[in-house]
């Protein structure tokens, strides 16, 4: 069994890694659908007050969970291998890159976009493009129990 630092660590990890996984699905089913349903006349307006306010919702536990995924990855409680911190920080890099790589330049589209059609495509590209990251924080929600359990 770990010491208490070890095992706090692993629970802050698992409960940002939760929260996230939490959220993304709330955003893939519910709020990026949505959109959608935002008139082409407002949906620019709705895109630039969307994007700092989602920010403090994830911006904080993103966080978290980056230093403790660092954490448990540099310095892994003596009972726990480092390949599932290795794991699972890949992961999570994955969902990053495709967070900056794949989700911000088609949240700024939507802040560009004024006709139906083209938001639409937008929108239809903004779900699709967040199945990287629901599956990925998922996997990162179930990797976090699994280092609890083995901590």
């Amino acid at each position: 069994m770990a010491g208490g630092v070890d095992m706090t660590v692993a629970l802050v990890h698992l409960v940002a890694a939760a929260y996230m996984a939490g959220v993304i699905w709330f955003v893939q089913v519910v709020h990026y659908p949505l959109f959608a349903e935002v008139p082409p006349e407002a949906s620019a307006r709705y895109a630039r007050v969307n994007q700092p306010r989602t920010a403090r919702v994830v911006g904080p536990a993103m966080l978290v969970e980056g230093i403790t995924a660092i954490w448990l990855f540099v310095d892994p409680p003596a009972d726990l291998s480092r390949w599932l911190p290795f794991i699972s920080g890949l992961v999570l890099a994955v969902v990053l890159l495709s967070t900056v790589l794949v989700q911000v330049p088609r949240h700024a589209r939507l802040a560009e976009e004024s006709s139906s059609d083209g938001l639409r495509e937008v929108v239809a590209s903004l779900v699709a493009g967040n199945w990287i990251r629901t599956v990925g924080w998922s996997a990162r929600a179930a990797l976090a129990a699994v280092i609890v359990a083995s901590v």
